[in-house]
């Protein structure tokens, strides 16, 4: 389905028949809800943990592979799950968020426009803030990222460390904002977004 069919599903009025589709897989799913617990231990280790943080390495290993499975996995997967099919433009993403303040719930297939940029940005910050954990030396003897050796002490004792707790604030925003933008859904747009995140099964509306 091209992003002007998305569109116009998008934009089907309230008489248009909808229908229960499968549309996210088990390695979706699984990725998704393991993240939120990875990232739940590492943000929280990382504030509030022992000065030893072993288990803070640890949430960050895990959430490494995880990106790296949902990256292999956006290039191979099933069609929702794939990359190519949530890239929207400028001007799919406007239409989108023209539409966005109605009660009408959307029923769109896959992410829509707002929910794919922010996938992509938060797959990006997941890699900055995995690779600077991995090169960071906060120059404590005890917590020092495996990969600190191979870079120049500037980014690993300085950079790394830096970067790393920046972007740290800057993901729990963003995780925020998701919650936000689901309760959002939820209560205005009577549209239910957690649970086709558990069995996978999604109500879209027919063009």
């Amino acid at each position: 389905m091209t992003n002007s069919a998305r569109s116009n599903s998008m934009q089907a009025d309230s008489s248009s028949k909808a229908r229960v589709v499968k549309v996210w897989d088990p390695v979706v799913r699984s990725f998704h809800w393991l993240l939120v617990l990875a990232f739940a231990g590492a943000w929280g280790l990382g504030e509030w943990g022992p000065n030893q943080m072993t288990w803070h390495f640890y949430f960050g290993y895990t959430i490494g592979g995880l990106v790296v499975i949902r990256l292999i996995w956006g290039l191979i997967g099933p069609r929702p799950a794939r990359f190519t099919s949530f890239i929207y433009g400028p001007n799919a993403t406007l239409r989108y968020l023209r539409h966005l303040p109605t009660r009408n719930a959307s029923h769109w297939p896959g992410h829509n426009p707002l929910g794919a940029w922010s996938v992509f940005a938060m797959l990006g910050l997941l890699i900055l803030q995995v690779l600077t954990g991995l090169t960071s030396d906060p120059q404590d003897f005890i917590n020092v990222g495996p990969w600190a050796q191979y870079v120049p002490d500037s980014i690993s004792q300085s950079l790394s460390p830096n970067v790393h707790e920046t972007i740290s604030s800057v993901l729990l925003i963003v995780v925020c904002l998701h919650i936000a933008a689901v309760l959002y859904y939820r209560f205005w747009k009577r549209e239910n977004l957690i649970k086709p995140m558990i069995t996978g099964k999604k109500i879209v509306k027919e063009d």
